[in-house]
């Protein structure tokens, strides 16, 4: 066998200090390493290039380009310090394989070992976290008179949410203390509501985002302050899902905490069957997926068949995650959990929030493009994974939210069952009954007055799974279709925020016409009348002082 098939040709391209390090590193791995272009045997099968702290962006694409156009056929890797001054969102819209910053050696030997095997690596550990917590939150376009009370009052707001969230982070608080601390974040996510209807932009109004410990970045783009590691093995649609796969189970496996601004019925279950549910409903998704797969439908019909099977899919996860064979005591007598919870739980409904799922399905069972911000982007592209991940995590998040609402129900009524799924303070009837009506009315608020107006801003909010956290994202996406079909109630929310927008610029108009007005009288009539008024007795008073 030909020695150049043996042994892959690597191309360095990094500063000679740097270069001998990354020699010494992958020569011991069995490479061909090229240190110069001149030490070249035909073309390379990989490029790293180690790029400089000063290099402007500019020239960056130009140099990417010139490498593609040079060796179309090879591999980029790019390796980039911990204080590279691009943007992590800049960097994913790169045209390379591998992006690998302030990696390890270890981690850089597995890089290279996936792009010359067909995958695809990005690690991006920027040095800048979050903006610091005394950095005011920027409000372009805030309007009105109380534009002021408006900055003043969201960070007071901000303040107080900080000071609950290093409170809910102490090892000693108990369960009613942070029964507590969240209700207080979910009042101050209301006051926060209240004052952006009042006095700023009603887009920022609804719905509210408590992000925990930095704002979530709208899709299609990762949020900044944190890192993003994508491994793709192949840049296939069964790579594609094992990558998000993988994802979701390492964030499901771990404590989930609640950062969303939205109270859970998944909250209620224990942590153990919190879990449990969560990877059942991932591993019944890759059997579905597969399944799919290979019944090789397209368009509408894979649509359909998406739809047809959800009840089947939650059923088996709601079995999956009770347990086949535990028996719970009910009136004296021995009932099998799964059994009883599939036949008494209802899980045809349907959640109205989640989106069109053909572009998913299209990209995870037959790899085609998917529209991220105004762009076709192959499912393997990192922006396009992550926009995929998002999807996905955000159906998770809502099944598992239906199941968890009918658990509830069903324990309301099996006191035994308690005992095995719920948290230790739903063990209460009283606090059973009071999550409950607090989702039921939650949900009524959702459907009457929150979902209008994002109908009519073209918004739909979407769960996403951060680090063990659930957060929330908006996607802007057209939902003409959906504002139609309002019931009555409704659209006279969507009528109310156009007559607000009507008559915001007649009556802001008129207000300062009014304030003008009221200068004017204050300062013209009222202002000399007081002038001549003391005019008058300072004369007086100094003719009184002439004749004495």
């Amino acid at each position: 066998m030909p020695q150049a098939q043996a042994s892959p040709q690597l191309l360095l391209l990094a500063e000679p200090l740097v270069r001998e390090g990354l020699s010494g590193l992958l020569g011991g791995a069995g490479y061909r390493l090229a240190l110069r272009i001149e030490e070249l045997v035909g073309a390379p099968v990989l490029v790293v290039w180690d790029v400089a702290a000063t290099l402007p962006a500019a020239t960056l694409l130009r140099e990417l380009e010139q490498l593609r156009g040079r060796w179309p056929g090879a591999g980029l890797l790019l390796l980039l310090a911990a204080d590279a001054p691009y943007p992590s969102t800049w960097l994913l819209q790169l045209p390379v394989e591998g992006l690998l910053q302030q990696g390890e050696p270890e981690e850089l030997t597995r890089a290279v070992a996936t792009l010359l095997a067909g995958g695809r690596v990005v690690e991006l550990r920027p040095l800048g976290g979050p903006r610091a917590a005394a950095e005011p939150e920027a409000l372009p376009g805030a309007v009105g008179l109380g534009q002021w009370l408006l900055q003043s009052g969201l960070a007071q707001i901000e303040a107080e949410r900080r000071r609950c969230h290093q409170w809910l982070e102490l090892a000693d608080r108990g369960g009613l203390a942070r029964l507590l601390l969240r209700g207080r974040l979910r009042e101050l996510a209301a006051a926060r509501r209240l004052l952006l209807w009042l006095w700023g932009p009603i887009a920022m109004a609804w719905p509210e985002v408590l992000p925990d410990p930095a704002p979530a970045a709208p899709l299609p783009l990762p949020p900044t302050a944190s890192s993003t590691a994508i491994t793709l093995r192949q840049r296939t649609a069964e790579g594609v899902w094992q990558a998000i796969q993988e994802r979701l189970v390492a964030a499901s496996s771990g404590e989930l905490t609640n950062a969303s601004g939205q109270l859970l019925a998944l909250e209620g279950l224990s942590p153990v069957h919190r879990r449990d549910l969560l990877l059942a409903l991932i591993s019944q998704l890759d059997l579905l997926v597969l399944r799919l797969r290979q019944e090789q439908l397209r368009g509408e019909e894979l649509q359909e068949r998406w739809l047809q099977l959800q009840p089947d899919l939650r059923r088996l996860a709601l079995r999956a995650m009770a347990g086949e064979y535990v028996q719970l005591p009910q009136e004296g007598s021995l009932l099998p959990v799964a059994d009883t919870l599939s036949a008494s739980a209802d899980l045809q409904i349907s959640d109205p929030e989640l989106p069109t799922p053909l572009p998913m399905l299209a990209a995870l069972v037959q790899a085609q493009p998917l529209l991220v911000d105004g762009r076709l982007l192959a499912p393997d592209e990192p922006l396009a994974l992550l926009q995929l991940e998002a999807l996905i995590a955000n159906w998770l998040i809502r099944s598992a939210e239906l199941i968890s609402a009918e658990l509830l129900a069903c324990c309301s009524t099996w006191p035994e069952l308690r005992r095995y799924l719920l948290c230790a303070d739903l063990l209460a009837t009283r606090n059973l009954e009071r999550l409950r009506n607090q989702l039921n009315a939650q949900q009524r608020w959702s459907s009457v007055f929150e979902r209008p107006v994002q109908l009519y801003e073209s918004q739909r909010l979407l769960y996403r799974l951060e680090g063990g956290t659930i957060v929330t994202v908006q996607l802007t996406e057209p939902r003409d279709a959906e504002l139609r079909q309002l019931g009555w109630l409704q659209q006279l929310v969507t009528l109310a925020l156009e007559a607000r927008d009507a008559l915001a610029p007649q009556v802001h108009g008129a207000l300062r016409r009014i304030g003008d007005l009221v200068v004017v009288v204050l300062t013209q009539v009222i202002g000399r009348a007081i002038g001549l008024i003391g005019r008058g007795i300072v004369q007086g008073m100094g003719r009184s002082f002439g004749r004495s």
